[in-house]
């Protein structure tokens, strides 16, 4: 009887002990994911068509910038996790000042992708858009 109460007690032991283990990896992988989505910066590349230069353009998420007669703001901004083919996606909201008509309150209001501008293009007369980075 006293030996089936040692194991019992090194079951219970034991069984602790991989609860333990499988809160902290599922924990710190909660972590990493957080991480990952968690950027503070967006890189976008701006072309001027007039005069076709391009600036590199540093936005803060949640934050209007202006440049020239644009307002652009960064909403959102995740690395994809795949190592072999990476994609960043962004959402940006941008208004061109010049234009007060009141109808149209965005000229480019969604998801914008790294690799595929083309999927929801930036459409601006003067300007183009890029992703470049989200960090």
């Amino acid at each position: 009887m006293n030996k089936l109460k040692k194991n019992i007690q090194v079951g219970k032991v034991n069984f602790i002990l991989i609860l333990i283990f499988f809160f902290f990896t599922s924990y710190s992988s909660f972590l990493i994911a957080l991480e990952n989505t968690n950027n503070n910066f967006v890189e976008i590349k701006i072309l001027d068509k007039v005069s076709s230069k391009t600036n590199l353009l540093k936005l803060n998420i949640g934050k209007e910038l202006k440049f020239q007669n644009l307002l652009i703001k960064s909403l959102k901004c995740k690395n994809s996790e795949f190592d072999d083919n990476p994609e960043i996606t962004a959402y940006i909201q941008v208004q061109d000042l010049v234009n007060k008509d009141n109808n149209e309150v965005f000229v480019f209001n969604g998801w914008t992708f790294s690799s595929s501008p083309a999927i929801n293009p930036f459409d601006h007369p003067v300007y183009d858009i890029w992703l470049t980075k989200c960090y």
